[in-house]
């Protein structure tokens, strides 16, 4: 009997400008690339229930980042063969005016234990970008370095002046997460070169490390991955699994790469499973997954799960990334809401007015402050709170109690910039020019309202402004490839 497609029953919790599928799951950004004038981005899918299933690739494309168009299923697992347990992540790349896609096929062992697996990797081509076939001859990498365990996924493809590589995922079998590389001259075969690098302890770098993405950002080397296993230190890796990098240099004779200390690249509740691309202008942009594994997702009763962040460009400072929104959010700015300064202790951001905002201001304090994202009867949302004691922010989530996140600032300033941005049920902070990242959801069927506390009483002088925008809610296409 053939599968029936989900139907989403309820729009309350519906994203306005965040990529996510016209029904069902997904989860980690695939694929991310550009393609005959268009941006593409691909993600793990599975369109007939709201829970993970055997995964597809689900597709959308843009024009200008912003407005999305979604298109046909690019990858469905095949019945028996070479992806029967589920076409895996992986990512894409141009070649000759073709569009490739290289990913992990899943394939279970018939025990019923979904920890028995085993994985290879495997390619499709498209020529108009829409439209996929498999290799004939997957899978292109079957074997696994000897020293491996069944973990081996998530493949991430560039080349460099002539030369084709991947970075994969993987597991030793003395039980280190780690990368390894490979690489081709033509994309279908493919050599197996070393090990990258593996974590030092698995408590603090992780048994498995996922979606490997490795890039060069103004001549520094960046390793960015998903490490599963990392052990909670004090305030730091308090997610099920995190979202990092290491910066460092990448020796192309001896294959090794000499990295500094695992940094955190997201300190929010939602953010996992990166992936990231070299724009046609030289940007490096970046996609997430907007959950994590031990999420609620209450709108998996609505018949879909799941989102994208909105895209951000990379940037860095003194050896530590720094993301921000495109600049292209600009184009979805539909009126301005309010502007004005901070001189007094409460200041409304927001109102009810909209779901779908930008907000953005600067703090020039010495105090401690604090934004509520706060439900029509005022009651709290999200608490984002500055404690200058400490230079610490922490985040709480109502939903949440006693599950708060915490990120400290490199230095102790007295001025604070802001980016935010909320969509209907994610809430995306954005703090000093990317230092700090909070991405979050939220689960409130009433429209909301951000308030700022501040403890500065001075009320006859400003220490801030601000400026707040309605976004364009209807910008994704979610009923072209259902």
């Amino acid at each position: 009997m053939e599968k029936k497609i989900i139907n989403v029953l309820n729009q309350r919790y519906r994203l306005g400008y965040h990529i996510s599928a016209p029904s069902g799951w997904i989860n980690d950004p695939n694929g991310f690339c550009y393609f005959k004038g268009y941006y593409h981005i691909f993600y793990q899918y599975y369109p007939y229930d709201s829970s993970w299933g055997p995964m597809h690739w689900g597709h959308a494309r843009s024009k200008d980042l912003i407005h999305w168009e979604t298109l046909p299923i690019a990858l469905k697992p095949d019945a028996k063969g070479v992806d029967e347990g589920g076409c895996f992540s992986g990512s894409a790349i141009v070649k000759n005016d073709k569009l490739y896609l290289i990913y992990t096929g899943h394939h279970y062992y018939d025990d019923g234990d979904p920890e028995h697996f085993w994985e290879n990797q495997n390619l499709a081509v498209s020529e108009d970008g829409i439209n996929f076939s498999k290799y004939s001859n997957n899978p292109i990498i079957s074997a696994l370095p000897e020293d491996s365990t069944h973990h081996f996924r998530d493949p991430k493809v560039w080349e460099d002046d002539g030369i084709y590589y991947m970075v994969l995922g993987n597991q030793s079998k003395d039980g280190k997460g780690r990368a390894i590389l490979y690489k081709s001259q033509n994309l279908f075969d493919w050599e197996y070169l070393h090990e990258m690098s593996h974590s030092k302890k698995n408590d603090t770098e992780g048994f498995m490390w996922e979606c490997p993405d490795f890039f060069t950002l103004e001549e520094k080397d960046i390793l960015l991955f998903s490490p599963q296993g990392v052990v909670p230190k004090g305030v730091q890796y308090l997610n099920l699994f995190q979202t990092g990098y290491f910066v460092g240099k990448f020796n192309k004779n001896t294959n090794q790469f000499d990295r500094g200390e695992f940094q955190e690249l997201d300190f929010g509740h939602d953010f996992y499973a990166t992936q990231t691309m070299l724009a046609p202008d030289g940007r490096r942009l970046l996609f997430a997954w907007m959950a994590m594994w031990e999420s609620q997702m209450p709108e998996k009763q609505d018949g879909w799960a799941g989102a994208l962040t909105f895209p951000r460009e990379l940037k860095i400072k003194n050896k530590k990334l720094l993301m921000m929104p495109v600049r292209e959010i600009e184009g979805l700015r539909v009126r301005k809401i309010s502007q004005g300064t901070l001189n007094h202790e409460k200041t409304i951001l927001l109102d009810e007015q909209t779901k779908t905002a930008e907000v953005k201001l600067t703090i020039r304090t010495s105090e401690n402050f604090k934004f509520i994202l706060s439900n029509t009867l005022d009651k709290p949302i999200i608490t984002l709170t500055y404690n200058k004691e400490n230079n610490i922010f922490e985040l709480e989530r109502s939903d949440r109690k006693g599950d708060n996140r915490f990120s400290k600032l490199s230095d102790e300033i007295d001025i604070f910039n802001f980016h935010i941005l909320l969509d209907t049920s994610s809430l995306e902070t954005f703090i000093n020019d990317g230092e700090v990242v909070f991405t979050e959801r939220f689960y409130s069927e009433e429209k909301t309202k951000l308030l700022l506390e501040t403890q500065d009483t001075i009320t006859s002088k400003s220490f801030g402004e601000y400026e707040s925008y309605e976004l364009d809610n209807n910008v994704i296409d979610r009923e072209g490839g259902k």
